[in-house]
């Protein structure tokens, strides 16, 4: 069912970006798909959408290359506002419907010190194995940004 509903993210999307995941819920819903904001949430990381002004769209205009994913200091260039520091963790403020595309780089370049990421919209949760790692994350990271 998951490859069959991801197929129908990508059909959608190929007809062009979808403004919001409650219109992609729907338009799903009428292809018989009936999911959660949970699942399309996960479904929308697993491809790896993209959101931008018009909405979310296909990573690379629909290419099916992983190589193509943007890098991390292209995504904290264009997207990233500041980074903020609590023990070994980090909150990443970015433009909206940035996070997204941010924790998704994050999470593909497998970076030691990231245990795990939580997106929203404009803000993203980075834990980190302990302070030391936090900390040097957190210097790249404001570096990308320019902060």
């Amino acid at each position: 069912m998951k490859h069959e509903r991801h197929a129908a993210i990508r059909t959608l999307l190929e007809a062009g970006p979808v403004a919001s995941q409650d219109e992609l819920r729907r338009r799903l819903v009428r292809r018989g798909f009936d999911v959660t904001q949970a699942t399309l949430s996960r479904d929308i990381h697993d491809l790896r959408l993209v959101k931008g002004p018009g909405g979310y769209s296909l990573p690379n205009g629909g290419a099916d290359d992983d190589d193509d994913m943007p890098s991390l200091d292209t995504v904290f260039r264009d997207f990233g506002l500041s980074v903020r520091q609590a023990m070994n963790q980090l909150v990443v403020r970015t433009t909206t419907g940035g996070a997204q595309p941010v924790a998704a780089s994050l999470d593909h370049e497998e970076l030691p010190e990231v245990l795990g990421t939580i997106a929203g919209d404009d803000t993203i949760l980075i834990i980190c194995q302990d302070q030391k790692h936090a900390s040097r994350l957190r210097q790249r990271l404001e570096e990308l940004i320019g902060e």
